[in-house]
């Protein structure tokens, strides 16, 4: 998907309105910006749930079956970039405001929502489409899971055993070259003991505040 987009729907004309003033040619504007400041875009790898972002939010995951368009009345529509906003917007709001996975989902959702509407693509239409790729946890086609995935969104609701998975796939040597299982299987570890003590670096600020208040 090439990040270098310039308003492919939105021409670049003079809007005869407040810029703060809700309009779908700043929304598909704002999303060219968002998708312009992916530093890395990877559709190599299995990931549930269609998308994800690495630990350091430098590269957005795309699940490499996912095709990146979709028809809709007659019209050929770019979903990775919906994807792209989608996983921008909840990973800043993870890391950088300490919200609980499902409250930032929520958020990332209505935000993925209004852009797929403000192209003028019906969101039922849009989702059902979507689903047909979804690969959710359990599905055997997880077999190819990129080591620096961000495993935040995984760990709240019914998740861990995406985790099992992972160390099952990582103790069967199904790994990238150079990566070691042991290092691997205790990187996961590691991080199924943090994730149930829901650490965020926001978090841990907000908890030092709430102490030095105190």
């Amino acid at each position: 998907m090439p990040l270098d987009y310039c308003h492919p729907t939105a021409p670049h004309v003079k809007i005869h309105m407040p810029d703060w003033y809700v309009s779908g040619l700043m929304m598909d504007r704002a999303l060219d910006a968002i998708c312009r400041r992916v530093k890395k875009f990877d559709r190599k790898h299995d990931i549930p749930y269609l998308a994800g972002y690495s630990l350091d939010g430098k590269t957005i995951f795309i699940d490499r079956h996912m095709p990146s368009t979709f028809k809709f009345r007659g019209r050929t529509v770019n979903t990775d970039r919906f994807l792209v906003l989608h996983e921008e917007v909840e990973k800043t709001l993870i890391d950088q405001l300490g919200l609980h996975y499902l409250h930032a989902h929520q958020i990332a959702t209505r935000a993925e929502q209004a852009a797929v509407r403000a192209a003028g693509v019906n969101w039922r239409d849009y989702d059902r489409f979507m689903q047909k790729y979804v690969k959710r946890i359990g599905d055997e086609r997880l077999t190819k899971v990129p080591k620096d995935l961000d495993l935040k969104p995984y760990r709240d609701e019914h998740d861990d055993d995406l985790m099992r998975r992972m160390l099952k796939s990582a103790h069967a040597g199904k790994l990238p070259k150079g990566f070691h299982a042991g290092d691997i299987t205790e990187a996961i570890k590691r991080m199924r003991a943090k994730i149930k003590r829901h650490e965020t670096p926001a978090g841990s600020r907000s908890v030092a505040i709430k102490q030095a208040m105190q």
